[in-house]
């Protein structure tokens, strides 16, 4: 049996010790002033059992992770239809590029890139009553904890420099693939964006794409297909144009976000998570990807 508190302690080790630690990210204003030095892993079982090492009780900004999460909710809302508005192919670029957009008539690559989420958020303004009060509550319910929320400077933050998510809207908007007001839709996106949680707490929420689509609380939220779904777009498309190193180095489904956190899971195994500030160069915590690496290696545990 797997000693997994020995991995994770041995992996910290190792971790702390890099020179080499990224780059926090900065176009952004708020993420700027993160300490570079936080680092944490955090792993849960299917059975229950929790493994921790670092900061792994600590908040931090989820960024893109938020995504899974807003599609997850967006597929039991209107199911099948959500493929008519977002392709599911790995985009090769920056989470950020718009170029494809255009060529591909305002349909996104996949529902991770932020012209994909954007379409998602769209969807979820349209279906939900109080977007961003059922949306938080629905992130909630998944982790079972109350005290998760929105960190509105962060919100902001994203507000006053998103000009190439105004810009990627607006071109959605032109394609006719935006219902709603741009400044609506983003309005909800830069706030879904903002959630702050522990790497603890987002282990917990990741617990559905691992059991079946049912949550800590037993709730069935998605059916099994939809987690098939989610799951192989984490795998294929959980990285933007650092998605087949993450599937060639590490094996498991997963999801990054500029805040430095990165989540994965082995179905019906564990959900690990993953939190250190600096990033490479493809917008991925470098500490985090190196992190997962060596956790599959040493408990050779991957979908490979």
């Amino acid at each position: 049996m797997t000693d997994f508190q020995a991995v994770l302690n041995s992996i910290y080790q190792d971790a702390i010790q890099a020179t080499d630690k990224g780059v926090v990210a900065s176009y952004i204003p708020e993420l700027a002033h993160v300490n570079k030095e936080n680092f944490a892993i955090q792993l849960r079982t299917a059975k229950g059992e929790c493994y921790g090492v670092g900061d792994y009780n600590k908040l931090f900004s989820i960024q893109s992770i938020s995504k899974v999460l807003a599609l997850s909710k967006a597929m039991s809302l209107i199911g099948e239809d959500i493929w008519k508005r977002v392709d599911v192919e790995p985009s090769g670029h920056p989470f950020n590029q718009l170029a494809l957009l255009e060529i591909e008539n305002g349909i996104p690559r996949n529902p991770f890139i932020n012209s994909g989420a954007i379409v998602i958020a769209d969807i979820l303004v349209s279906h939900l009553k109080n977007p961003k009060e059922d949306f938080l509550n629905y992130v909630r319910e998944l982790a079972g904890d109350a005290s998760i929320n929105y960190n509105i400077d962060v919100a902001l933050s994203e507000q006053s420099t998103g000009f190439k998510n105004f810009a990627a809207a607006n071109l959605l908007k032109s394609f006719k693939n935006l219902n709603n007001p741009v400044d609506v839709v983003l309005d909800f996106y830069f706030y879904q964006c903002s959630i702050e949680m522990t790497c603890s707490q987002l282990s917990n929420t990741f617990y559905l794409f691992a059991n079946n689509g049912k949550c800590l609380q037993n709730k069935l939220h998605i059916t099994d297909r939809q987690v098939k779904r989610v799951n192989a777009l984490m795998l294929t498309c959980g990285f933007y144009d650092e998605a087949g190193e993450f599937a060639f180095e590490v094996g498991l489904p997963g999801k990054s976000g500029v805040g430095g956190g990165i989540v994965a899971l082995l179905p019906d195994q564990f959900v690990i998570t993953t939190w250190s500030p600096g990033l490479n160069k493809k917008g991925n915590s470098k500490l985090g990807m190196l992190a997962l690496q060596e956790f599959t290696t040493k408990t050779k545990q991957s979908i490979f």
